[in-house]
């Protein structure tokens, strides 16, 4: 189904789970047409019927489209024919097709745009393209037309080249098929065509290209109906539309003419004949498709047009019942895998039959098969035509034909000797054809047969395959033993037989042993699968190794969640529905040999096992036991419903690790989305919404397990049939584990629990039988007393499962105890055979006194006669009485009885179980390959004396597991209630003593007897138990605990050691946050319409620009260039990660970089490196100066100096010339790290001034850099100091550092005392100008520049009192900029009010620390000169009336340099910054800075009262404000925009996203690009100025660098933020390196959706757009971002 986009917004989608998958090719709309949806769905426009009484389209319009089109159509095809070659060897060269594309391009663009003109259009068009009679006269080539017969010859050409023609040529070169009568590989053509009964031969001309050598081919048998088959070869075109279709496969889908085709779908006529037109053309496209060199695209584009055709129901009907749709699609498939087909090797490698496709050719590993496959899904999807399928014998026939190519593909075979030289990698494509061509085909059927009624097509299913079986069976020459050491995963006929048979018991209500086929057939059909299982626990046992890594990842792709419940699932069910069949001993006994370990399973403490190593047999074994448990405890189709299979998925995948919603349990046939999915997720698990982790790696949203899942549900039996990797079982259990010490259920490591199982399904009651035979029995008790001997070979894993299948055997106890006691005979009881019966809790009791074994000679077992009563030891089952005769008869004999024997009797004689006798039989004694009675002389008779019972073992084992003696006390001498209520918690969690006591009481409750002995066997006294070695898993914790202790102590000793050093990291990194600070609240929103646009103007950093290039215009470009800051569109913000070390360490360390070849993510060329201690990403070392905090007390202390003396001072002390230090390690350092600061920078930072070179520009640049850190701290601290605290860094504060650097460096400029400010700023000046441009007046200048040029120009280190004298003089300064500012603002009105009120107080003993008096008095000043003459603009007027307004706009003025002095403060002289409210901030910070006297309280204070004039204030403002006066007389247009404003910006924001990332999408994906003007492949978006840009466009390219690399650097120096359109994710650019961020946009369920494959409606994620937010603006994207890599410019 395809909607267009209009149509699925205008839907009702509320609630729904949906996926878009947005199409590049176009199509129709379904929307509307009830055949593809429920009219429910439809959307607005289409809900409202449109009126059946269309008026018809007037003729007379219509005429002149019904003349020219045929004509139009007609040049189109004869373009088509002229310009295809049919080439000698290969394809039409690729450039050849595309050049006549390229020319057809405007006449198909003309034919869609007809398209778009809309019904009626369209109906003339189909008119055309369906008429016989057009293509008749047209197109045949009679006549007088020179032209159009020779296009008509074309055209013959082409068809005969595409061997379509003169079916007579292929049948004279079929072959017949010796006994097999004539079979027809044919496929159904027009319908009406001649019945053909012919040879198809497979092997034409294209088919041979891949083909030679690879075997004989298989004539395929077709059904032999009645229907019409016509020759798969055979094509007759009758209009426009069948051979522009023709055209349109040959020249391989072009796009434009399937958009044409596909945009023509709404026309009802034209649809129905199109879809026939496509079907009579469907094996010509699995030729073409089959020699594509493109075949991906052209899959594409075929699935594009078949997925809107038979996604119709109705249509599909309509094409199965008339074109035989089903027999071509069936032939097609057939046809196309018989290319590829080889002998198989499986079995019997000489006389093998049975072929099987070839992994290794291009058309499985490429996927090749994949549309037509997609095709027939599709339409079996619809459930008329899987009736049809169903109820067609010949077509089932040929399908499980088909199917049968694929079982046994892709054949190990184990290397024993040399490891594989050559690794294939075709096993991906095995498994994936297999999943594709027979799973999806086969779940699409299973999903007909739900209902009692469809019993019938089950039968025919089960029936073919099972003759398919059979077929199979016979061309490998299988007889009864597999060949050793090979395995193939690939059984598709064992897994529809197994998986129809489940169907039929859980849907259809049929009686399984109705379908089943006899015993021979069952104990056939077990080998294989049970191949695969014991193979698998070969193969992680490493005994596959030297097959590659290539056989791990079949075994894991097996059980690997796309594959698992088309492959394990029905192998496993297919095992347990023999199992419940058979013979339980013949079957137990089967397993055990199939896994190689019978002849570790002895009584001896010695064995010889011929067919293992000894190195093996433990993970062997454990593998048995682990696969009979599976097997005997699985019930996925046994019995659970589908919910509850749900349930019990979900629960092993959360145990395993968390999931996030889209894979909390893909294992299941149940994806999310059905119905009772998000039920049961809610039941089971609780969800964690995204968080970060502190090093900022983002989350998804997950589910976890609610606690009593843990409690109640945990099923590690699920969990070890779902694991991929081992550890996934490990990491269950550690999860397990962590929740029973947490809620306090067990402290210590316990067992996996056991879980209850759901009750079988009476039809496969016979598994319990397993649980209940002998040979089980005999195993158990062998098992029980090797461990509790302490045996090599054994492990926890072995104990833990020989107890689990205990547990199994008394949950599931047969219903009828006596009845099998009395049948095995009396005269069977006499003999002290094994055990009496088959029924576990009587056997758990039976003692077992001797033991006669076969062991090594060396082996220390005493060797003597045996007593009366001996049991053999050995898996022989039942009957030991006949194994005494023999036994006796012939003691050389006493040899354990060989399962192989046993298993060969049972094939030959197969059992019929109703007798009695059966079980009597004589054992042949035919001697056996391995365990020939006389062929290992070396192994000696020995008895063993055993006298222990299960119970006893059991009992005896709890007391080695616990290292106690009598250990075990039986629970109910103390509580009788322990035998009514069972199900006590605290057995339910523990570890194996736990499991033990479980069993006891078990046993216990199930017969009264048990109950006696248990408590008889607790009286005895127990033999010592030898002391509890450490077991290594211990030894390596205490080990473990060590090592830490000892990395502990090592770690201090180093940090103690860096602590004594003097040298620090450093980071220097392009910043240009503070450029996007803006002086509006209101943030900046992405824009998402034409009509939004977003201007850089209002940005901190243009305004700076505009200042500094206005000033140096006007003024002297020296002075200009101390009158600001730079940097504030790029400047360098330097930050460290506290570490550091030596000089020469470092040396060494970068030295070491350098030799090191192997190095990710950074360049040491350029001087970038990670630290060495916290591997933070580093381009740069900062010296630390040389000083201890000895002297900072000192230089502290309070003076009483007067403030002039100190005034002096300072200028003194910068008059000193600042001398070249002498060279030290500590200067070339300082000279480095300056050079590097300067590198970092693009030049056209750094160059400001108009004269090349210039010392100022230097000058400039290096305050600024102090003045960017010092900003930049203060937007990190959130834009002011009320915080307090010590610096938000911590330790990573590296500023006073820095402040020594760039302090050596601008010492060594002097500034020519003439033009110092601070004679400006503290002596009144007589003014001259002669120069023809003044210095700036110091009312322009910036003050905290000129702060930073005043501290960075006094010798270091600096003394408190100067600094604080330095304050103290700025402030001055500042306040009358404020003053002048603020009477800018007012009305002409106020100024003379406020002129006249500071007037009268002007001589008043506080008048210098009066805002009205100075206010005044400034007045008084300027209106000396223009600057209140310009015509007042409107906006600028503010009514500043009363007092307290005025007070505030004067601190708020005064603010932002107040916070940068108290920071440079903070860093020059440590001490904490004070925290405040932000209304007392002002105050705060001036006592903090000493301009306060001492701290008033807040309503009497003024900001006035700071003022500390070191001369009389009116003299100081009459000489500033004379500057502007004299410079306004001459500029009067720039004396007031001069005027430096109230700074407030706010803090730097990315751009507002909107709610729902669809807004974003359906804007940019099909926007143009301005540069270029195409739709971008990759378009992307700048979050921070919102730029559209081409990502690796080639065609926006500069000099060689892409688009988003050059705006990163434009934009960001060299810090670029974008979002990718058509992907959903953020990348980061910086410098030379990039990575992806991750998403912004997540599900309802907190996920992301990369490249928007799941197609989930996607929503913004606040906290996740704050982090990226947070991360830009603190410059943190090395540290928290790991992945990087170098984009070389093409991004």
């Amino acid at each position: 189904m395809s909607l267009c986009a209009e149509c699925f917004h205008q839907g009702e989608h509320a609630g729904h789970d949906y996926n878009m998958f947005r199409s590049q090719a176009g199509g129709a709309c379904d929307c509307g047409d009830s055949n593809v949806m429920r009219e429910a769905g439809f959307c607005k426009r289409h809900r409202i019927k449109s009126n059946s009484n269309v008026p018809c389209v007037p003729k007379d319009l219509l005429m002149m489209s019904e003349l020219v089109l045929p004509q139009f159509i007609f040049s189109l095809i004869q373009h088509l024919r002229e310009g295809y070659n049919e080439p000698a060897l290969d394809l039409p060269s690729e450039k050849d097709l595309h050049k006549i594309l390229q020319v057809l391009e405007p006449h198909v663009s003309f034919l869609e745009d007809l398209t778009k003109m809309g019904g009626a259009m369209r109906s003339v068009l189909t008119q055309v393209l369906t008429s016989q009679q057009f293509y008749k006269d047209l197109s045949s080539g009679v006549g007088e037309n020179a032209c159009a017969k020779k296009s008509h010859e074309k055209y013959l050409i082409a068809l005969k080249g595409s061997g379509l023609a003169f079916p007579e040529d292929k049948i004279a070169c079929g072959m017949q098929e010796q006994g097999a009568g004539t079979s027809t590989l044919a496929v159904q053509g027009l319908a009406g065509a001649t019945a053909t009964s012919g040879q198809g031969d497979s092997s034409d001309e294209e088919d041979q290209d891949g083909s030679q050598g690879v075997g004989k081919r298989k004539r395929v048998k077709l059904s032999s109906t009645t229907k019409d088959q016509s020759i798969m070869d055979v094509l007759k075109h009758k209009c426009f539309l069948e051979e522009l279709l023709f055209w349109t496969i040959k020249y391989e889908f072009p796009q434009k003419m399937v958009t044409f085709l596909l945009n023509m779908l709404p026309d009802q006529d034209y649809k129905i004949a199109f879809t026939k037109t496509f079907v009579q053309h469907y094996a010509f496209i699995m030729k073409t498709l089959k020699k594509s060199h493109e075949s991906d695209t052209m899959s594409n584009r075929i699935v594009h047009i078949s997925v809107q055709l038979f996604s119709n129901e109705e249509l599909a009907r309509q094409v199965t019942e008339e074109c035989q749709l089903l027999d071509i699609m069936v032939t097609v498939l057939l046809y196309m895998m018989e290319s590829c087909l080889i002998k198989s090797e499986l079995q019997d490698e000489e006389n093998s039959l049975h072929v099987v496709v070839n992994c290794g050719e291009a058309l499985l590993k490429n996927n090749t098969y994949w549309p037509l496959v997609s095709d027939f899904i599709n339409i079996l999807s619809h459930q008329s035509v899987a009736k049809k399928f169903l109820e067609d014998h010949g077509l089932l026939v040929t399908w499980m034909n088909f199917v049968s190519f694929f079982q046994g593909m892709n054949l190990n075979k184990r290397e024993l000797n040399e490891h594989v030289e050559f690794e294939s990698q075709t096993y991906y494509a095995a498994f994936a054809a297999e999943l594709e061509a027979c799973a999806q085909p086969m779940w699409g059927l299973l999903s007909h047969c739900k209902v009692r009624e469809t019993q019938e097509y089950t039968r025919n299913v089960v029936r073919y395959c099972l003759e398919a079986l059979q077929d199979w069976f016979d061309a490998i020459n299988f007889v009864d033993e597999p060949a050793p050491n090979q395995v193939t995963f690939h059984l598709p006929l064992h897994r529809y037989f197994a998986m129809f048979l489940s169907k039929a018991v859980k849907c259809q209500e049929l009686d399984l042993d109705t379908i089943l086929p006899d015993q021979e057939m069952l104990m056939k059909l077990m080998i294989h699968p049970l191949q695969i299982q014991a193979s698998l626990s070969e193969i992680h046992s490493n005994m596959w190794v030297r097959n590659g890594l290539q056989i791990k990842g079949q075994a894991m792709t097996y059980v690997q969640s796309h594959f698992c419940n088309s492959m394990i699932d029905p192998d496993i069910y297919l095992l347990q529905v023999c199992a419940s069949r058979l013979d339980p001993d013949y079957f137990i006994s089967s397993v055990f040999e199939r896994f190689k370990v019978v002849d570790l399973l002895t009584m001896a403490s010695q064995h010889q096992n011929t067919v293992l190593d000894s190195e093996h047999e433990r993970s062997m074994l454990e593998g048995a036991l682990t696969f009979l448990v599976l097997l005997l405890s699985l019930r996925l189709h046994l019995g659970m419903t589908d919910d509850e299979i749900l349930r019990a998925e979900m629960v092993a995948q959360l145990c395993m690790n968390d999931r996030t919603h889209k894979n909390p349990n893909p294992k299941s046939g149940i994806i999310p989305g059905s119905l009772s999915f998000e039920s049961v997720l809610s039941a089971v698990a609780d969800f964690k919404a995204p968080v970060f982790e502190p090093g900022g790696s983002m989350q998804q949203g997950m589910y976890t397990p609610k606690a009593e899942v843990w409690d109640k549900e945990f099923d590690p039996v699920m969990v070890i049939l779902r694991t991929v990797y081992r550890r996934d079982v490990q990491s269950a259990m550690d999860r397990y584990t962590a929740f029973l010490k947490q809620s306090g259920k067990f402290p210590g490591n316990p067992w996996p629990p056991y879980k209850k199982r759901t009750p079988l399904h009476p039809s496969y009651k016979g598994l319990i039988k397993l649980l209940h035979c002998k040979t089980l029995h005999i195993v158990l008790f062998t098992l029980l007393y090797k461990i509790l001997m302490d045996h090599q070979n054994l492990s926890e894993h072995v104990l833990c499962m020989v107890l689990y299948l205990i547990e199994l055997g008394l949950e599931n106890s047969p219903e009828q105890e006596s009845d099998e006691e009395e049948s095995a005979g009396g005269q069977e009881r006499c003999h002290d055979s094994w055990f009496p019966g088959s029924n576990l809790v009587s056997n758990m009791r039976h003692f077992i006194n001797y033991v006669r074994v076969r062991v090594p000679e060396t082996a220390p077992e005493v060797k003597r006669e045996p007593p009366a009563s001996t049991s053999s030891d050995g898996l022989a089952s039942s009957q030991s009485s006949r194994r005494k005769s023999l036994q006796r008869e012939n003691s050389g004999t006493a040899q354990v009885f060989s399962l192989v024997a046993e298993r060969r009797k049972k094939f030959q004689e197969i059992i019929n179980r109703n007798t009695s006798e059966a079980n009597q039989v004589v054992r042949p004694k035919t001697s056996m390959k391995w365990s020939a009675p006389g062929a290992t002389p070396q192994l000696t008779t020995a008895i063993l004396e055993v006298k222990e019972s299960i119970l006893s073992l059991l009992i005896k084992l709890h007391h080695k597991l616990s290292g106690k003696q009598n250990s075990y006390y039986p629970p109910w001498l103390d509580d009788v209630d322990v035998l009514i209520h069972p199900e006590i918690p605290r057995y339910s969690h523990g570890d194996g003593m736990t499991a033990v006591e479980r069993i006891l009481l078990k046993a216990a409750i199930q017969s009264r007897l048990n109950k006696r002995i248990i408590e008889e066997i607790c009286r005895k006294v127990t033999p010592p138990v030898p002391p509890k070695k450490i077991s290594s898993a211990e030894k390596k914790t205490l080990d473990k605990e060590e090592r830490r202790q000892k990395a502990r102590e090592r770690q201090q000793k180093l940090l103690a050691e860096f602590a004594s050093r003097q040298k620090s990291f450093m980071e220097t990194a392009m910043d240009v946050v503070l450029g996007q600070c803006r002086n509006s609240t209101e943030p900046k929103r992405l824009p998402t319409t034409e009509e939004e646009q977003i201007y850089p103007w209002d940005t901190c950093a243009a305004l700076h620009d505009v200042r500094l290039t206005t000033l140096q215009r006007y003024f002297r470009d020296s002075s200009c260039l101390q009158a600001v800051s730079i940097g504030w569109e790029g400047g360098v913000y330097v930050q460290t990660c506290g570490h550091t070390l030596h000089i020469d360490c470092h040396k060494s360390y970068m030295e070491s970089l350098r030799n090191d070849q192997v190095l990710q993510g950074f360049s040491v060329d350029k001087g970038e490196f990670t630290c060495p201690l916290c591997r933070q990403f580093a381009n740069s070392v900062l010296p630390c100066y040389p000083g201890n905090n000895v002297e900072r007390s000192l230089w502290q202390s309070h003076s009483n100096k007067c403030m002039q003396d100190l005034v002096q001072e300072v200028e003194d002390l910068q008059e000193q010339l600042g001398t070249f230090p002498s060279e030290t390690n500590l200067s070339k350092e300082m000279e480095s790290v300056m050079k590097d600061i300067k590198s970092t920078t693009q030049k056209k930072y750094t160059d400001y001034s108009k004269t090349l070179g210039s010392p100022d520009n230097d000058f400039l640049f290096m305050y600024s850099v102090a003045r960017t850190n010092l900003e930049l701290e203060l937007v990190h601290r959130g834009g002011n100091l009320c915080s307090g605290g010590a610096s938000t860094a911590g330790k990573r504060s590296c500023l006073n550092q820095l402040f020594h650097v760039l302090a050596m460096h601008m010492r060594l400029y002097s500034i020519d005392s003439a033009y110092n400010p601070w004679r400006k700023l503290t002596q009144p000046i007589q003014n001259k100008n002669s120069e023809q441009l003044p210095e700036v007046p110091v009312l322009y200048r910036d003050v905290s520049s000129l702060l930073l040029i005043q501290i960075l120009t006094m010798p270091q280190p600096l003394q408190k009192e100067h600094f604080t004298c330095i304050i103290k003089v700025l402030f001055t300064l500042l306040y009358t900029q404020a003053l002048a500012a603020l009477s800018v603002k007012c009305s002409a009105e106020d100024r003379m009010a406020w002129k006249e009120s500071g007037a009268l107080r002007k001589h008043t003993s506080s008048g210098e620390k009066s805002w009205e008096v100075l206010l005044g008095h400034v007045i008084t000043e300027l209106s000396k000169g223009k600057m209140y003459e310009e015509g007042e603009t409107e906006e600028l007027t503010v009514v500043l009336v009363n007092p307290d307004s005025v007070e505030c706009y004067l601190q708020q003025f005064c603010l932002p340099f107040l916070r940068i002095a108290s920071l440079l403060q903070h860093h020059l002289f440590g001490g904490d910054l004070p925290s405040c409210q932000e209304d007392e901030e002002f105050t705060v910070l001036a006592s903090c800075l000493g301009l306060l006297p001492s701290f008033q309280s807040a309503h009497q204070f003024t900001s006035a009262s700071c003022l500390d004039w070191p001369v009389p204030a009116f003299d100081m403002i009459s000489q500033w404000c004379s500057e502007l006066d004299s410079f306004g007389d001459r500029h009067p247009d720039q004396v007031k925009a001069l005027l430096i404003q109230e700074p407030k910006w706010d803090l730097p924001r990315l751009l507002q996203l909107p709610e729902n990332y669809n807004t974003i999408f359906q804007y940019y994906h099909r926007k143009t690009c301005t540069v270029c003007t195409k739709v971008p492949k990759d378009p992307a978006v700048c979050l921070v100025c919102g730029t559209f840009v081409c990502l690796k466009g080639l065609c926006c390219k500069q000099q060689s660098y892409c688009e988003c690399v050059l705006h990163s650097q434009n934009c960001g120096a060299g810090t670029g933020i974008f979002l990718l359109i058509n992907a959903s994710v953020i990348i980061i650019i910086r410098g030379h390196r990039f990575c992806l961020w991750g998403s912004v946009y997540l599900d309802a369920h907190g996920e992301e959706d990369r490249d928007l494959r799941r197609g989930k409606p996607l929503y913004i994620c606040k906290e996740r757009y704050k982090v990226l937010e947070q991360q830009w603006v603190s410059h943190t994207f090395d540290h928290i971002n790991k992945r990087w890599g170098p984009h070389y410019n093409g991004l």
